[in-house]
């Protein structure tokens, strides 16, 4: 459990004061009582100056049949993730698919020469072929490389992190095409790109392996330097190791930097244990990765490495920033020029993998996604028409949430119990309800919730498995757990369904991720409780 409880986490610096009021106050406004059970737990020793919130409703009534500061505002963290993908979701339909074309900016000889400029339009696919497995699904783990820094450590997929810009380079090069005498260009011009506080990762429409550089550190002999690989391999981005094997039960101390010389090296220096395992889950190997800090510019160079590769030439250098001001006037592409196209899998698989691994990019770009369904072109007027969508279609009220700067929700994203069971129960009545549903983590069996109750089994949980469905989420904020919540949908034990939102924030102190798995696996039991009893 200690493992799994970790994959949600979510570290941040910033500390924020909540606005929540008592649990005692709480108590007199709200309409249902909550069980003794799940009360025994909230008024346990380490919730002493925590505030809880709980709503849960009959979705057959509409009735709440359990409910604990139904107004007041609690942190979200991941739990953000429901709206920016739930709305993303109804916008575009599960079955939307990317399609990111090449086109020949200039005239091709019959020598198969381009006299211009070859460029790629992105389209904000999330994944762009990299995780796309012969099933015709997209592949995760439950240790995700996206949160290889956070758990320390992920199990990487067995796909390939190129295989999208490798299948649009030899389609080029089937067109016919054999040199490119100008530029090769990234049109990212689809939303304008904005930071998140939350990593300060950089959002825009082009993302190869979610934008990350894996790293692989494996122990070789004492006193010898441990084996270091890398993923995708390009000129963009090298690696330089100065890793040491030490002596078994030693500490393993691993540090990666980029190179104050060259952003396109990444350092890893430190020491690694003889027969260093990390303490997770049937995960062998150390994996650690480098942001990529400009996107366009990587995919660029790695879209110049696979035309090479499918034997195209390329006049321009590989290396270098992407040359965006030689770009065509926006949607002037013409269609008998295009040389190329990836179709992309069903966004709803895409709502599969944001949901069921917590990926922050991909919630982000969803919210991006939207926003360009309303004419929303930037974070700002992204939020601005998701806010008037969750009041003027999806009956939130107004003082229900306050979503002030990222899609994907820590540090700031607040919501109240009443807003969040609104939209699980609005969206479970839209055309993409059931793929929001099969989206989310099921307790006992994948995504976040893989192992609650698992290890060791925990008699109270055990009996909900395949029972809750739910997205979870946690902030902590130096020593204090800012957020821990779960939110989603429960197939009650006589068959009565619920949506449902536990929140606890403010726990402290929190002395390390053992105190914050304590409380993951008290909500597990909460919603294990609410499972029993409906």
């Amino acid at each position: 459990m200690r493992a799994r409880a970790a994959f949600c986490l979510r570290l941040c610096a910033l500390t924020l004061t909540l606005c929540a009021a008592s649990g005692a106050a709480h108590r007199a406004a709200d309409q249902a009582p909550v069980p003794p059970e799940i009360s025994e737990i909230m008024q346990g020793p380490r919730y002493q100056g925590a505030t809880w919130g709980l709503k849960a409703i009959d979705l057959q009534s509409g009735q709440p049949v359990s409910s604990l500061g139904s107004n007041a505002l609690f942190f979200t963290g991941s739990v953000r993730k429901l709206f920016s993908v739930g709305l993303a979701l109804n916008a575009l339909e599960p079955d939307h698919r990317f399609v990111t074309p090449v086109y020949a900016d200039g005239d091709v000889t019959k020598e198969g020469v381009l006299t211009g400029n070859l460029v790629l339009v992105a389209s904000g696919d999330l994944t762009l072929g990299s995780r796309t497995t012969p099933e015709s699904t997209i592949a995760f783990t439950d240790f995700d490389h996206t949160e290889s820094n956070s758990l320390g450590s992920s199990t990487l997929t067995e796909t390939d992190p190129l295989a999208g810009i490798a299948a649009l380079a030899r389609q080029v090069a089937a067109s016919g095409l054999k040199r490119v005498e100008g530029e090769v260009i990234v049109d990212d011009r689809l939303f304008d790109h904005f930071r998140v506080p939350n990593g300060n990762v950089l959002i825009t429409p082009i993302v190869i392996n979610d934008n990350l550089i894996d790293v692989t550190i494996v122990p070789t002999e004492l006193g010898k330097p441990a084996k270091v690989d890398w993923r995708p391999q390009t000129k963009g981005f090298r690696v330089e190791a100065q890793v040491t094997t030490v002596a078994a039960g030693e500490q393993k101390k691993i540090e990666l930097e980029v190179s104050p010389d060259d952003p396109s090296v990444g350092i890893v220096k430190g020491q690694i244990p003889v027969g260093y395992k990390p303490d997770l889950p049937h995960v062998p190997t150390l994996v650690q990765t480098f942001a990529i800090e400009d996107p366009s510019a990587f995919a660029r160079t790695a879209f110049i490495k696979a035309l090479q590769k499918a034997g195209v030439a390329v006049d321009a250098k590989a290396v270098g920033s992407n040359p965006a001001e030689k770009l065509p006037a926006a949607a002037s592409y013409a269609s008998d020029k295009k040389l190329a196209e990836l179709v992309s899998l069903p966004y709803a698989q895409y709502a599969r993998l944001i949901l069921k691994v917590s990926h922050n990019l991909g919630a982000n770009l969803s919210l991006m996604l939207f926003g360009l369904t309303k004419d929303a072109r930037t974070i700002d007027s992204a939020l601005a028409v998701e806010r008037q969508t969750l009041i003027g279609e999806y009956g939130l009220p107004a003082d229900g949430f306050n979503f002030p700067t990222n899609g994907s929700g820590s540090p700031d994203s607040q919501a109240t119990p009443e807003a969040v069971t609104k939209l699980l129960a609005a969206m479970r009545k839209t055309a993409a309800g059931r793929d929001y549903f099969d989206a989310l983590p099921v307790l006992g069996i994948d995504g976040s919730l893989a192992t609650i109750g698992r290890e060791p089994p925990d008699p109270v949980i055990v009996p909900a498995f395949r029972h809750v469905y739910a997205k979870t989420g946690t902030t902590v904020a130096k020593d204090a757990l800012k957020a821990q919540v779960f939110a989603g949908y429960i197939d009650g034990k006589s068959g009565v369904p619920l949506a449902y939102v536990v929140y606890v924030n403010n726990v402290s102190p929190i002395a390390d991720i053992g105190d914050v798995i304590k409380v993951f696996a008290d909500e597990g039991e909460i919603s294990a409780i609410l499972y029993d009893r409906n």
